[in-house]
């Protein structure tokens, strides 16, 4: 099978693991939404071996998930098999936030601005149904402030969403902040990444 690729995924691993090493410190089970080609799901699982991670994504994009895990050549035992699991598709197949067994630290990249405002909606849903009280939320992208893009390359960035995927585009990081704090997320930090993305991590009272 061959492969797809990330380069952005490549790129931005060691920025993220910074700071996952950190928002991650005493988290346990972590949920991946959307791992695309599995190549974060890979190396944050050898990188944080005191995590157990579990990849998701649409099912057509598993095998693949499957695929990069074992041509990486690495036994991880905290890496967790996929599952299938779509965004919009509540509730999510996994235990739920008041169960032993639930995740108490989810993850996503390069994500919200690709699906709809409504699939948006829909992950912060899931996020409320599913992270443990005292668990971290932790995103990964491009995000506007006041309504202003961070530069003008994410600024042309939007633009060639939208002309892909009218439902696509940079999320208003106020917009994103507030469907958060409706499912009882409070944001511990703001971090500015490498390519004009941001790392937002918060946390479950």
């Amino acid at each position: 099978m061959m492969l797809s690729f990330s380069a952005a995924a490549e790129k931005n691993k060691t920025p993220i693991l910074e700071i996952l090493k950190q928002a991650f410190a005493d988290t346990s089970r972590v949920l991946e939404i959307a791992s695309g080609t599995g190549q974060h799901a890979v190396y944050f699982a050898e990188q944080l071996p005191h995590l157990d991670w579990r990849p998701s994504d649409l099912g057509e994009h598993l095998a693949a998930i499957d695929q990069r895990i074992v041509d990486s050549d690495k036994i991880l035992d905290n890496l967790l098999q996929p599952i299938d699991l779509d965004i919009g598709d509540l509730p999510w197949p996994v235990s739920s936030a008041d169960y032993e067994d639930a995740y108490d630290g989810i993850f996503t990249a390069n994500s919200l601005h690709i699906v709809s405002w409504e699939l948006v909606e829909a992950f912060f849903e899931g996020v409320g149904e599913t992270l443990k009280a005292g668990g971290t939320l932790v995103v990964y992208g491009p995000f506007k402030y006041d309504g202003k893009f961070t530069t003008p390359s994410n600024e042309a960035f939007d633009k060639s969403l939208k002309e892909k995927r009218a439902e696509s585009g940079v999320r208003d990081f106020e917009a994103v902040n507030a469907l958060a704090e409706k499912v009882g997320l409070k944001l511990e930090g703001d971090h500015q990444m490498p390519a004009n993305n941001q790392l937002l991590v918060w946390k479950r009272a």
